[in-house]
């Protein structure tokens, strides 16, 4: 049998297994995000977790652990009786990145229910993780139709499972658990605020601790009975203290003054809906449980609210988790004592709206573990202040060099663009961009199944079974069906790209007005990119040569703060941009070859450096994608009275179209949803005639 490595020998972490230990406490808190660079130990403390959950009650022979105290009247192994139950441990139940749906829901065998009418039903992980835990690893990687499932879920507390009328519900209520580094994309604002409680972790910087880290995993590895041994004592008090708290937590009254204080934060933070109220209340009262008293105090209220907010208040996924804690403790005070009743004092931090006490970044403090000591300033996460141009280049800089290297500046107001999609059918990841071929969707025919069946053609298998009913010697009702009968539907949905962004940052790009529009267009494109769960790659092309300044990651955000920095001036190396964009798609190409690649070029079409003859070898780079199909679109940054359609001209060359800076805004005049492809052969049509 393997065994854990004990929660009690975790080192440091103190904010994870405070929040661990309060849903252990109070399973209603709902949960627990735990975001952190890899190598952390976070799968280690939630795996370890589970040892210390106590027994679940449940009816003997249920597959889906009806609590025989109130066993549930839909259960699909019921109805039970009224003998006793049986005690087995918790379970821990984790569901892996690539599940199928069939694995996570579970599966319904539809030969036997459409020939015999029996529903025979295979309970799958929301079945097995029914009042226990249901841990996600790499929880931003998991599949939209998985997520999907998760939600509904997380919503109505059962599951179901729906086979062309045929149907099969059990109870699904669990403690969702996940993990996940924020390097490698963020998750659904849905899923997100699913988790009652986040918390940022990081590696100690503290050498003794690391040092304690390295001593104990070692030591693990060498002999996991012997080490699980030297923590058993403390690993029984831990699980005997939870089982006291657990008992309290029915007398730890909520008073109206501290649900004031609550419902104060939340309105000064301004986060989304309710839920934050209902979670920091259950959080409170679980604090003041685990400490063994009956009364919620203002500190408790303090770390649920640091435990509880940060995920909420972000706005777009460039905004980085956190709190501003002196204008977390001033409403706190504020509010102290009071009743809801009473009128709060005028010259509170919450009237001065939106704009009073800043968010602040990175891990809340709490305690004195590692992640609260490496917790960055929040100056530290603010987006740096545009600093101001250099000066022009002197008068014996190189002609045609352009000007000098400019400082960065800030990214321009983002907006809602056009959808940019690749022409054709796809078999790549789902998401939400381009037409393909995938589980989910809309029905566009059948065929023979390969393997299991998990989408019937109901209208298929039935004239496929049809002309055989006299032959098989039907007689009743029924139809009689074989498993050769069966067809498979396929169907066609949206699957996500790989979008790599090529950006012109030479020195014709360079006046701060212009790069402003320019990056406030690229940040558009990438937040739509994250909403289709497309990945994206940045190449800038500039001076001498093109650089990967992001190579292709989920993580928008991490394009957007390369984004952010990114300096102007020199020459233009157009031809080097492509040839490095050509060089990262062929690469992409092998990793995965089903996520088609859509590239995006955002320029004035000016080409100045990278060879005897720039423009030509511009031409030819172009020329490179366009023989491999590979989809592309032209952001035209030219601007001016005189325009030279140099942009166009290299949309021309790569096979694909231009737009302008207002031709991408979804509700500019142009801004209809086209496919990339077919822009070109509209506008092909309009030369002709």
């Amino acid at each position: 049998m393997n065994t854990r490595y004990p929660f009690t020998a975790v080192v440091g972490m103190d904010d994870l297994r405070l929040a661990l230990l309060l849903n252990a406490v109070s399973p209603a808190v709902g949960g627990v995000l735990v975001r952190g660079e890899k190598g952390t130990a976070k799968s280690t403390a939630v795996r370890a977790l589970a040892e210390l959950l106590p027994a679940v009650p449940v009816v003997a022979g249920c597959r889906f652990s009806c609590d025989p105290a109130s066993p549930d009247l839909g259960c699909p192994d019921g109805p039970h009786g009224t003998e006793p139950g049986v005690q087995r441990p918790a379970r821990m139940v984790e569901l892996p990145v690539g599940a199928s749906e069939d694995r996570l829901v579970g599966s319904l065998d539809i030969e036997k229910a459409l020939a015999d009418g029996v529903k025979a039903f295979e309970p799958g992980l929301l079945a097995a993780a029914h009042r226990g835990i249901l841990y996600v690893d790499e929880v931003n990687l998991l599949s939209d139709h998985l997520i999907d499932h998760l939600l509904d879920a997380a919503a109505m507390g059962s599951s179901y499972v729906e086979r062309e009328g045929v149907s099969v519900r059990h109870a699904a209520r669990f403690l969702l658990v996940g993990t996940m580094n924020p390097e490698e994309g963020e998750l659904r604002p849905q899923l997100l605020d699913r988790f009652g409680l986040t918390v940022e972790v990081a590696a100690s910087r503290e050498p003794e601790q690391r040092v304690e880290v390295v001593r104990r995993r070692l030591a693990y590895e060498d002999d996991p009975g012997a080490f699980a041994a030297r923590w058993a004592d403390e690993e029984t008090a831990l699980r005997e203290r939870i089982v006291t708290a657990r008992e309290l937590l029915p007398e730890v009254p909520l008073g109206d003054a501290v649900l004031l204080q609550i419902a104060a934060t939340c309105a000064a933070f301004e986060v989304d809906g309710m839920r934050a109220d209902i979670v920091m209340a259950r959080t409170a009262t679980a604090l003041a449980a685990w400490a063994g008293r009956t009364e919620v105090t203002s500190e408790d209220v303090r770390q649920a609210a640091l435990l509880a907010l940060p995920h909420r208040r972000r706005r777009s996924p460039f905004d980085a988790p956190g709190l501003d804690e002196d204008k977390l403790d001033e409403t706190l005070e504020q509010f102290k004592g009071q009743e809801p009743d009473e009128d709060p004092e005028p010259d509170g931090p919450g009237d001065g709206g939106p704009g009073d006490g800043g968010p602040g970044g990175g891990v809340p403090p709490q305690g004195d573990g590692p992640a609260a000591e490496n917790a960055p300033a929040a100056e530290e996460t603010s987006p740096p202040s545009p600093e101001p141009a250099s000066e022009p280049a002197p008068a014996s800089a190189p002609q045609g060099a352009g000007s000098g290297e400019r400082a960065a500046v800030a990214a321009g107001e983002p907006f809602r663009t056009k959808v940019l999609s690749v022409p054709g059918l796809g078999e790549g990841a789902a998401g939400r961009r381009s037409r393909a071929r995938t589980e989910h969707g809309r029905t566009t025919g059948s065929v023979r199944p390969r393997g299991a069946l998990t989408k019937l053609h109901l209208a298929a298998t039935v004239q496929a079974a049809a002309p055989h009913q006299k032959a098989r010697g039907r007689t009743g009702r029924g139809l009689v069906v074989r498993r050769d009968d069966l067809r498979q539907a396929t169907r066609e949905g949206r699957e996500g790209n790989l979008v790599l962004f090529v950006v012109d940052a030479s020195g014709s790009m360079a006046a701060r007005q212009r790069m402003s529009a320019v990056k406030g267009a690229v940040l558009s494109l990438l937040l739509d990119a994250y909403q289709r769960r497309d990945k994206v790659g940045l190449i800038t092309f500039r001076g001498r040569d093109a650089e990967v300044a992001l190579p292709p990651t989920s993580s928008v955000d991490a394009a957007a703060a390369r984004l952010e920095k990114l300096p102007t001036g020199g020459r233009t190396p157009l031809s080097a941009g492509l040839l490095k964009a050509h060089d990262v798609l062929r690469v992409e190409r092998l990793r995965d070859a089903s996520r088609r690649p859509l590239l995006v070029v955002v320029t004035d079409g000016r080409a100045t450096g990278g060879g005897a003859d720039p423009v030509a070898l511009a031409g030819r780079a172009a020329r490179l994608h366009a023989a491999e199909g590979t989809a592309s679109v032209v952001v035209d940054c030219e601007t001016g009275p005189v325009r030279l359609g140099l942009a166009r001209e290299l949309a021309r060359e790569l096979g694909g179209t231009a737009v302008t800076l207002d031709e991408l805004r979804a509700d500019s005049i142009a801004g209809l949803v086209r496919d990339v492809r077919d822009v070109q052969a509209g506008q092909t049509t309009r030369r002709a005639a």
